[in-house]
């Protein structure tokens, strides 16, 4: 049973090391990522000669998708998922709060992703006063920041952290793969279509998939470590 124990305590160890160590690597890569968008190639191919760094690869993407406004609206209305998906959970972690009488005898993981929600947040309103790069297209007449993909990263952070919370909470092996399956579809729909739309440069949306990667990575190897 020791034996066991401690087989099961270094597995433990070493997935939580993993994850902290792809944190490091996922956020250091969108750290160089977002020096290199702000940094090689600028060119004023944007609306009203805006400037855009990594200019050739955003403009070839560009021009293969084009702009379908009709998938920007939808993927913008489907952003309200992830958002009251965090409301929800919120919502979870309040009436814990309340009946046990004390936030410190909150479940740890859910009290984390509140910490989580948090940083998300403040990374986004970061990001609403530096500008990197504008979006490829003007919208209802304005430039607007757009570097990272708020949507991909609100999509990625809030709806890879609902399936580790299903899997952790819910028994049932077939509610758990079908309910991942429909988050993960829900997922890739989102941040392909926010791609494909065409109001984001190709080097937005990686930078928020980096970025996003690298906080859930953090999220998980802390909610593995109890």
């Amino acid at each position: 049973m020791k034996e066991e124990t401690k087989n099961e305590l270094r597995k433990k160890q070493r997935t939580v090391n993993t994850s902290l160590l792809a944190s490091i690597y996922f956020l250091l890569s969108f750290i160089a990522w977002t020096v290199l968008v702000t940094c090689v190639d600028v060119k004023d191919i944007g609306p009203n000669k805006s400037q855009v760094g990594l200019s050739t690869l955003n403009g070839f993407f560009h021009s293969l998708t084009g702009c379908s406004m009709v998938l920007y609206e939808i993927t913008d209305w489907l952003g309200l998922v992830p958002i009251f998906v965090a409301f929800c959970f919120g919502i979870f972690g309040l009436v814990q709060w309340i009946k046990r009488k004390s936030l410190l005898k909150v479940d740890f993981d859910i009290l984390a992703l509140g910490g989580f929600y948090i940083i998300v947040i403040c990374v986004y309103i970061l990001f609403e006063f530096t500008t990197i790069n504008f979006r490829p297209v003007l919208i209802n007449g304005y430039l607007e920041k757009s570097y990272p993909s708020s949507t991909t990263m609100l999509v990625m952070c809030v709806m890879i952290t609902l399936v580790m919370q299903i899997n952790r909470r819910i028994k049932s092996t077939s509610i758990k793969l079908c309910l991942d399956f429909l988050v993960i579809t829900f997922t890739v729909f989102m941040v392909i279509g926010r791609l494909i739309s065409g109001v984001h440069w190709i080097s937005d949306i990686i930078g928020g998939a980096l970025l996003s990667t690298g906080l859930v990575a953090l999220y998980r190897g802390i909610i593995k470590s109890i």
